[in-house]
Order: structure tokens, then sequence, then C-alpha cells
């Protein structure tokens, strides 16, 4: 049968041909431009009919001939696993306590009693400053107090005894505590001399040297002191994540400089939508990790904003879309992977991406074999030939 199609094809286009050829030969000897026009239309309508003959062969060929080569293609069964969708977020590790100390008197910079990268306690004096000569005054100042408090003493026992009067019991009263004030004002200065450090931490820098001339305000600051203990990282949240982004969610923080990430959870969000970008912020805790993690350190945020305890997971490559907008794939029907397997196309509904898989929402249910590989080569219904390791 075969032979016979063939044979009929080649008569028909050599008849049509070698009449063709006759014709074409006095047409052009007769160098006519209307009958020259005239036969290529002629020629053309010929051209047309015999492709359309031949693609009729072709379906013939195809449907008849059982040696024919059938798509190669490899499937994928599916099965219920766990999904974790998360979202990426830039940021940059902070610490609410990294500051700048600065001197509360002005003077010499006398002694530095610490060095960079030292460990420092609350309240532990880090320098000094020549205090002016403030020291022997308050020491003379104590001196008085104390005669101003043995006099207020004896004048009270003698007032308790009815012994002199009244107004002498006042002003020694009145002039002991009045010294006892001067004294705790002349301390307060005193102890302006003395740097100390506001809470415990690491001194990140030492910025004036011993013998340094400095005084109060910008440009005089003298340390800067870090808690490494209490750092976190702060990013911006898109508005459309208010429902999912909550505290205690799990975080990833991968810190690219360092090739290493953690596992930490969100501590607190933000109550407030910033109107110029529809965000809101969210604040993640992360430990130093024996010091390596420092402020201002970039890291990549990994918010666990979904999960799904039995999602159908698919690779992303597989999903193709038609015309309408639909997302489909080809599956092999259960009943014919033993015997004739047969594409079949499916429309899913797909949910959220997490690198190259996708979630599928409806349409494909467990147990169903998935094209792989050839999976943009199959058309619906067609047999195929599944070869997989």
């Amino acid at each position: 049968m075969k032979k016979a199609i063939y044979i009929t094809l080649s008569a028909v286009i050599l008849a049509s041909c070698g009449d063709s050829g006759k014709s074409l030969d006095k047409v052009l000897a007769s160098k006519d431009i209307e009958a020259i026009r005239a036969k290529h239309s002629e020629i053309s309508s010929e051209k047309k009919a015999l492709e359309t003959q031949l693609k009729s062969l072709d379906s013939a060929i195809a449907l008849l001939d059982d040696t024919a080569k059938l798509p190669l293609v490899t499937t994928i069964e599916v099965h219920p696993q766990k999904f974790d969708h998360y979202l990426e977020l830039q940021g940059d590790v902070m610490t609410k306590q990294n500051v700048l100390i600065y001197p509360e008197m002005s003077g010499t910079l006398n002694k530095v009693y610490v060095k960079e990268g030292q460990k420092v306690t609350k309240g532990q004096v880090l320098a000094t400053i020549d205090d002016g000569g403030l020291s022997s005054q308050l020491a003379q100042m104590k001196t008085q107090a104390e005669l101003s408090k043995t006099t207020f003493e004896r004048q009270k026992r003698l007032w308790e005894q009815n012994i002199g009067s009244e107004i002498q019991y006042l002003q020694a009263k009145t002039n002991y505590e009045a010294q006892q004030s001067a004294v705790k004002q002349m301390e307060s200065q005193v102890g302006k001399s003395s740097i100390r450090a506001p809470f415990t931490g690491i001194i990140d820098d030492v910025i004036k040297d011993e013998g340094t001339v400095v005084s109060p305000g910008p440009g005089s600051e003298v340390f800067r002191i870090v808690n490494l203990s209490n750092m976190y990282i702060e990013v911006e949240v898109p508005e459309s994540h208010l429902t999912n982004v909550t505290p205690g969610k799990n975080v990833k923080v991968y810190f690219p400089v360092l090739g290493d990430s953690v596992a930490t959870t969100i501590r607190q969000t933000g109550n407030f939508i910033n109107p110029s970008n529809r965000s809101f912020t969210a604040e993640i805790p992360v430990p130093s990790q024996d010091g390596k993690i420092k402020p201002n350190l970039t890291a990549r945020v990994m918010i666990n904003d979904y999960t799904s305890e039995n999602a159908i997971l698919i690779p992303q490559s597989i999903l193709s879309e038609n015309a309408d907008g639909e997302q489909y794939v080809f599956l092999v029907e259960a009943d014919s992977i033993k015997n004739d397997p047969v594409a079949k196309k499916v429309v899913v509904k797909t949910g959220k991406t997490q690198g190259d898989f996708v979630e599928v929402l409806s349409g494909i249910n467990e147990g169903d074999a998935i094209i792989d590989e050839g999976a943009r080569s199959v058309k619906e219904g067609q047999k195929v030939n599944i070869k997989n390791s």
C-alpha cells in the first residue's frame, strides 16, 4: 500500500512537470507579458494543490507506519511533600548599642586605660581628664563640711537641752546642709573628669590619644563602643505580606561575605505602613557568631511566609501556557503507561514558587506521572516512548 502511494505521487509530479515544461517554453518564447503572468498564477495554484496532497500523504504514512519513531520522554511520579516558601529581602546588621563617647568637661586627656578590641563592663573607667584643681577644691570642701557637721551636731545637742537660741541651731543646720550640697555638686564635677563605659561592650576605636586637649561637643569623641550581643537586622517588608510576616516566624539569614548562615525568628514587626514605599519593618535578632558578625554587614534574609505539609511540587521548566493564559502540563495516563503510553494535556492551577519548583494547587493528583524531559515536544493524544532511569 505504501509503494502504491509513492508511485502515484511520483507519476502525478512527473506528468505535471512534463506538461508544464512544454507549455512553459512556448509561453516564454512568445515574450507576451500577460501570458507569462497567467502561466505563473497557474503554476502557483498547482504547487499549492500538490502541497496539500503531500500533507495528506504524510498523515497517512504516519498513521500506517508502525515503525515511526515515537517522542522519547521521561516522567516524574507525583507525591505530596512539605513545602516551605521564603520571602527574600536584603538588610544590614545593626545594633542599638553602637555609640561614640564624648568627654563631659574640657581638659587634657591624662590617661587612657583601654585599647581597641578590649571588652569593658558598664561603669568601667576608660580614661581620665585633668580636672584643673577641682579635686583639691573638693578635699577642702569636704573638710569644711565635716566642721559644719560637728558644729551642727553640738548645737543640736544643746538645743535639745534647751541651751542656746533657736536661731543658732537653725544657722548651724542650714550651714551643714549647704556644705553637703556643695560637696555633692563638686563631686559631680570631679566625676566628669573620668570617662566611663555607658554599657558592657567592646572598644571598637580609641579616637583620642593621651595628652590631647578635649572638650564636650562634636569633634571631640574619644571612644567608640559597640555591644555585639544584641545585634539585629531590620528589613522593609511589602504590605502585601502583612498577614504572613509576623513575630515568631522562622527566618534564614545568609551572609554572602562570610559564606555562612544562621537560623533565627522575627522578634517584632512595625505598626506603621510607610506611605512612600507601602512597607512595614520587621526586626530580626542575630547572634554574634563569636564576633564574626559585625554591624553594617550585608545580609540576605529569607522569611518563611508560607508552609504546606502536603504540597505537590513540579519543576517550573515543564510548565507551558496557552493563548488563554492557562498553564498546563502533559502527563501519561496511568492505564496506558505499560501499554502504548499516550500524552494527555492537563490544565493546572499553580501557587507559590521556590527556586526551580512551583506548587500545584489543582489539576494533578498523587501518583500521576508527569512528563518531564520532552514535555515541550509532545502533543495531546500522542504516543510516547518512556525512558526513565
